[in-house]
């Protein structure tokens, strides 16, 4: 029986040939590697993977795909199939003392709030290669002065090394998204590029500053830092949240750690 894609998951199957070989080949596969998917599907990198690997964990919520795919793999290598949330999924117990390289097709509907999930346990973590909506890519790289920067921006850049590999069109999928898509990895740093007293605070003083941003700083930080507070940290208060770099960032964050 042919399984048909629910829009409440975000079902999006890649099908293309080339592109699960450009994927297979961004990501190196080695043996022994401790390695996770998220969101399978059908198996179209997973097969590949375990192959691979010899041994691949994957994380899936739709029940109805865990049979098949267990089907599909029995003769590729060892699949552990975890029937979860990845949003409420515990990565770090996976580790098992060595750092995780974790993969997957990020359904658009949760892709952020499962990059900070993620982001929250990047300890553990090697690197991620995923695919996402094009747009949530060029926002995850984008720089200072530019439309795209913003919260995301900020907070992954924080964690990560973010590199943009490819793009990939909706034919690649079944059904078709109605978006293009992008392949990215992310490398969390050894040490974090910036230091950050608080980090509750950095993440505080980023969502307030682009929750209006088109408003300058002092406008939109007001009720957390005052303008004498802004200058002190090296900003000025009439710049604009999407003109700010990482350790500007870091620096108003800290200064507000410090009437904390």
């Amino acid at each position: 029986m042919t399984h048909r894609a629910r829009k409440r998951f975000g079902q999006n199957f890649l099908h293309d040939p080339a592109i699960i070989q450009r994927i297979i080949q961004a990501i190196s596969p080695q043996p022994g590697q401790p390695l996770v998917e998220i969101g399978p599907g059908q198996g179209a990198i997973t097969l590949p993977l375990l192959q691979a690997c010899g041994r691949l964990d994957v994380v899936e919520l739709d029940r109805d795909l865990i049979e098949p795919l267990a089907h599909k793999a029995a003769t590729a290598g060892r699949l552990v199939i975890h029937q979860a949330d990845a949003l409420k999924f515990d990565f770090s117990a996976l580790a098992h003392g060595a750092k995780l390289r974790v993969v997957g097709n990020l359904p658009y509907n949760i892709s952020t709030p499962l990059l900070f999930h993620l982001l929250a346990q990047s300890d553990y973590i090697q690197d991620m290669h995923f695919m996402l909506q094009k747009e949530v890519v060029a926002r995850m790289a984008a720089e200072p002065g530019n439309g795209e920067y913003g919260r995301l921006s900020v907070m992954i850049q924080y964690h990560c090394r973010v590199e943009p590999l490819f793009h990939i069109g909706p034919g690649a999928f079944h059904p078709a998204p109605r978006v293009d898509s992008a392949f990215v990895r992310l490398t969390p740093w050894p040490q974090a590029p910036v230091t950050v007293d608080d980090y509750t605070c950095l993440g505080t003083v980023v969502r307030q500053a682009f929750a209006q941003r088109r408003k300058t700083l002092r406008n939109t930080l007001r009720g957390l830092l005052s303008e004498a507070d802004i200058r002190a940290s090296g900003s000025d208060p009439t710049a604009r949240p999407e003109t700010l770099t990482l350790p500007q960032y870091a620096a108003l964050a800290n200064r507000l750690a410090q009437q904390h």
